[in-house]
């Protein structure tokens, strides 16, 4: 791309992230890294001149790369350390891990779609973002192998919180999840593990994300709905 369309970019990226901030996001690590992150590498071919509208886009496979302003909303939920190790359930474009990877030690991001899987890495080997592992799998499952985690994020709306990604988080860890029926509008929850078995939940308000697919979310012939 020409300088000028690089420039036009970085104006736009930051007339988005004022635009978050003036929403109420008030994180000055997640709101440093929007500003740093390119969202126009992670959306599809013809799609560059939309990635700093708030809404989402479409990035192959039948998925979506989020609404900015929710991406912002949830890592800042997140509480995101610089020591912290997180799980992405949903990697989609990459983009949220590449951004989490901006703030914290380790990210390891799940992602359904092989294709989407290998077009995630290659971006993450341009943009030199060494500390995201994206992997293929079951992300309702999590990744048992991996955990605890300190902050687990899922980028797609299951009918309940998955046990199993409860049971990777940390003592002290944050779990933020869209919950609720995948035709209706869900609701954005933020779990914190208090002790082995104790949980604390805070509703965030109302979200739309496609449906969480896997052994611990929706089937596979679950209905579609616009992703947040």
């Amino acid at each position: 791309m020409h300088r000028g369309g690089e420039l036009d970019f970085a104006a736009q990226r930051l007339r988005m992230v004022d635009l978050i901030a003036a929403r109420g996001v008030r994180s000055a690590a997640v709101l440093a890294a929007m500003r740093r992150l390119p969202r126009e590498r992670f959306v599809s071919a013809g799609f560059e001149k939309f990635a700093y509208e708030d809404g989402p886009l479409p990035i192959g496979a039948g998925q979506t790369i989020s609404q900015p302003y929710i991406v912002a909303l949830m890592l800042e939920a997140a509480e995101l350390g610089l020591r912290d190790k997180v799980l992405e359930v949903g990697a989609g474009s990459g983009y949220a891990a590449a951004l989490a990877g901006m703030i914290v030690r380790e990210v390891v991001a799940i992602e359904r779609h092989a294709v989407l899987v290998e077009s995630a890495k290659k971006r993450l080997k341009l943009l030199r973002i060494a500390n995201v592992d994206v992997r293929a799998g079951d992300g309702t499952r999590g990744l048992a192998e991996e955990a605890p985690f300190d902050a687990i994020l899922v980028a797609a709306g299951g009918p309940q919180v998955p046990e199993s990604l409860k049971l990777q988080l940390a003592i002290g860890g944050r779990l933020v999840i869209p919950v609720g029926d995948e035709s209706q509008r869900q609701s954005l929850r933020k779990l914190t593990r208090r002790s082995k078995i104790h949980f604390e939940e805070e509703d965030l308000g109302g979200v739309m994300f496609v449906p969480l697919i896997g052994e611990e979310g929706w089937t596979e012939d679950a209905p579609r709905s616009p992703q947040s």
